[in-house]
């Protein structure tokens, strides 16, 4: 059975294709074109992933590093993903899904959901686990396209791609009408568009990728920019959430009808 047959609504079934054959337990698909090598697929990162834990980083060009929360990331969700797991609506795209907890937490409480990330490795992880994932980035045909009930960019994924209001675009043509987006926002008034290499912290990194860190105030603007609204704020153990709808078209005025 393909991993978007196990997405039990009719909005997301139609999906894609695969040939059966796995890598580390995840599911190999067909594609229109061959991806290039994915920065995520370096060898620091996929260690992590395996051994659960860290350390790891995002190395910019200057030196200054990002902790990776990695533990987190390979654990059961917590008390604050579960509250973002509340406020899902409709099938949900966990978007750089990345070992699953999200997706897996879903799926064991029978929620149609797909996990996505460009990492076979982390892919892998999450089919382990118990959640439906594809390896795909989330600028690349997806299955369910204009359907999507809520879309996910949790742990820092608003920096995917580097270029925020371009993923906020991105993640608009996914959803359904009224369908709710929820981003975690970086605990610091920031943001900046960096290059940066995944880093075990004892001099063993990947290549060098483009991405983003955005704070609550830079998010807004962002999202206002790429036609998104604000619904609700909150916190819960030290992190930041925002959800978001497609903010509605004004109505024309007599003299453009």
């Amino acid at each position: 059975m393909s991993t978007a047959e196990t997405v039990r609504d009719g909005a997301v079934r139609e999906g894609f294709v695969h040939d059966g054959s796995a890598h580390d337990g995840a599911v190999r698909e067909r594609t229109p074109a061959r991806r290039a090598a994915a920065p995520w697929h370096a060898d620091p990162y996929v260690r992590a992933l395996h051994a659960g834990r860290g350390p790891l980083f995002l190395r910019r060009a200057d030196g200054w590093m990002l902790p990776l929360d990695v533990e987190r990331w390979c654990a059961d969700a917590d008390a604050a993903d579960r509250t973002v797991l509340r406020r899902c609506q409709g099938p949900i795209l966990d978007i750089g899904c990345g070992p699953g907890r999200l997706v897996a937490a879903l799926a064991l409480n029978g929620r149609p959901c797909l996990g996505i990330d460009v990492s076979q490795a982390a892919v892998a992880r999450t089919v382990r686990t118990g959640g439906p994932a594809l390896c795909r980035s989330v600028f690349e045909p997806l299955p369910g396209e204009g359907r999507w009930g809520t879309a996910l960019l949790i742990d820092g994924n608003i920096g995917i791609g580097g270029d925020p209001r371009a993923l906020l675009a991105r993640v608009a043509q996914l959803m359904a009408p009224d369908g709710l987006l929820i981003v975690e926002t970086a605990a610091a008034d920031v943001d900046e568009r960096v290059r940066v290499r995944v880093d075990d912290g004892q001099g063993d990194m990947g290549t060098a990728f483009p991405w983003a860190r955005v704070g609550l105030q830079a998010l807004l603007r962002h999202a206002h920019a790429a036609g998104w609204s604000p619904v609700e704020q909150w916190t819960a153990r030290d992190r930041g959430f925002v959800s978001l709808r497609r903010t509605p078209p004004l109505p024309r005025s007599a003299t453009e009808r």
